[in-house]
């Protein structure tokens, strides 16, 4: 069976995400969302009553969101996971997307706290509740990969901040080589917060 079609909200949400990334809030109309959707403009008012902000707020919690889940899909990616690992997992999904697609895009949750922080509460709270549905499960998986826990959210953070600088100096660069960078020089700092797992004791070859 196929996939059922996301609904125009859906879409009106996504779309919306897409293109902030690329162009940010501010030059993100509520018209080109409709049409990048491929949903009828009168919709927009019916699913979003609080107009724009509205739907912007959404777009940034669906990208925090779906950040989110993406690590543990990250994770499932690696022959033997580590914390280094699983940050240039990260990484590579946007070398990847720079690599096909060019510079042109971003984070839409880093863009949407760029253009909004200071002008709109909502919106900035919405993008603090996006980080944290990201940070949330990285923590968790760095403390599955033997971090403690005391250490886990704030290498979590580490991680994220020092991701989303290397994106935008690739981006004004049109280089990936921040991104690289980033993953060199800091995984083994975050290799080295984790515990080596213990190893089962190898039996005594018995005498006959």
């Amino acid at each position: 069976m196929t996939e059922a079609r996301p609904g125009p909200r859906e879409r009106m949400v996504f779309s919306a995400a897409q293109l902030i990334r690329r162009h940010g809030v501010a030059a993100t109309g509520m018209r080109e969302v409709a049409a990048h959707a491929g949903a009828p403009r009168g919709s927009l008012q019916h699913y979003f009553p609080g107009g724009k902000e509205q739907l912007v707020n959404e777009a940034v919690q669906w990208a925090g969101t779906y950040a989110g889940k993406r690590i543990a899909r990250f994770l499932a990616g690696l022959d033997e996971p580590t914390p280094s690992g699983l940050f240039a997992a990260m990484a590579a999904q946007w070398t990847d997307e720079y690599a096909a697609d060019g510079f042109a895009a971003g984070c839409p949750v880093a863009a949407a706290t760029v253009d909004c922080a200071t002008s709109a509460d909502a919106t900035r709270r919405a993008a603090a509740a996006a980080f944290t549905a990201w940070r949330a499960p990285l923590a968790a998986a760095l403390t599955g990969l033997g971090v403690p826990a005391a250490r886990a959210e704030s290498l979590a953070t580490l991680m994220i901040s020092t991701l989303e600088g290397a994106i935008l100096l690739a981006r004004a660069e049109h280089d990936t080589a921040p991104l690289t960078t980033a993953v060199r020089e800091l995984g083994p700092l975050l290799d080295a917060a984790a515990h080596p797992r213990p190893t089962r004791p190898t039996e005594q070859a018995r005498t006959p």
